[in-house]
């Protein structure tokens, strides 16, 4: 196999395991949305792409490990995996998407790239359970609602190149008790 089509296994809610094999270098759009069962995948030693809402709502999904040869993470990719603990982003991403992981709410801490310039709007929006983050000396911009509901998040560092902070980025981070904001 080298290619899948769009929504190729989408609501397949009783799928629990997927390999995908090395000969796939993208992941369409929408292939396991709604894969509410699933809870193991391998990916693509070779993989380059993973499309907008692949593991949307994914909700059994509490671990992924995500290849060296993956360049971007699209919008709502992990979106509704509510069981996911953790993740590390390798360095060969340099983009996260909208919504990526939005309501990841067992999302504990994740390890974001070196590269990746700019988190986007309601990026982690509703990790209530996000507790450290880093974000990485390369981002410019934070985008809106970023880390919107992210109440388990308790320090943040910005760093010097942040540039641009848009509208809401830590609004309901109730637990938020020291931001360091660069001189």
């Amino acid at each position: 196999v080298t290619s899948m089509g769009d929504s190729v296994f989408e609501k397949c809610r009783n799928l629990t395991s997927i390999t995908i094999p090395n000969g796939v270098t993208g992941i369409p759009q929408k292939a396991f949305k709604s894969c509410s069962g699933l809870q193991n995948v391998t990916m693509s030693e070779n993989l380059e792409s993973i499309s907008s809402s692949a593991f949307m709502y994914c909700s059994s999904l509490k671990e992924i490990e995500i290849p060296s040869t993956l360049t971007s993470i699209s919008a709502y990719t992990f979106n509704g995996c509510s069981k996911l603990t953790s993740i590390e982003i390798p360095s060969s991403v340099t983009s996260i998407g909208t919504y990526a992981f939005e309501n990841c709410s067992s999302l504990t801490e994740i390890v974001i790239s070196e590269n990746v310039t700019s988190l986007e709007t309601k990026v982690f929006n509703g990790c209530s359970s996000l507790s450290k983050i880093v974000i990485p000396e390369n981002v410019t911009s934070l985008g809106r609602y970023a880390f919107y509901g992210c109440s388990s998040l308790t320090e943040v560092t910005i760093p010097q190149k942040v540039t641009s902070i848009n509208q809401s980025v830590f609004s309901g981070c109730s637990g938020l008790t020291s931001i360091n904001i660069p001189s």
